[in-house]
Parts: structure tokens; sequence; C-alpha cells
């Protein structure tokens, strides 16, 4: 039994006619669209792992931040 997968309920409950065409291996005449689509969700997904990184990145500047903020001031109450 070969797996069923979601984008495949997807199209069947959109048309169940162009589910049976896949099924059977006949090509799909929006190929071009969805080649786009995968291209396009593909530089989406690379630009949401830039800017998770980014926001890491920053978030560790901040806390670095706070621990030279209290290592100056734990130096100033020392007396230095």
């Amino acid at each position: 039994m070969r797996t069923l997968r979601v984008s495949e309920i997807g199209t069947y409950l959109y048309c169940a006619r162009a589910w049976g065409y896949a099924r059977q291996g006949h090509p799909s005449a929006n190929a071009p669209a969805m080649q786009a689509g995968t291209e396009y969700h593909h530089r989406h997904g690379e630009a949401v792992v830039f800017v998770t990184v980014l926001r890491m990145a920053g978030w560790a500047l901040v806390l670095l931040a706070l621990a030279a903020l209290a290592a100056w001031w734990a130096w100033q109450l020392s007396g230095g």
C-alpha cells in the first residue's frame, strides 16, 4: 500500500479528476506555476532561517550587553 500525501488529499478535494489523472501519471498542465511556487517557498524558507539566525544573534548581543553592564556595575560597587 502506498502512502497518501496531504497534497494529494488537497488535490482530491479541489478536483477528484485531477487527482485521478495525477495517480495515473499524467503530467499537470500547471507544472510551470507549481515549479514557480516551489521555488518561491524555498526562497521564503531560506529567508525565515536567515531572520531566525539574526534574531538569535540579536538576543545574544542583548544578553552580552546585560552581562557587561552587570560586571561594570559590580566593579563600581566594589570601589573600582
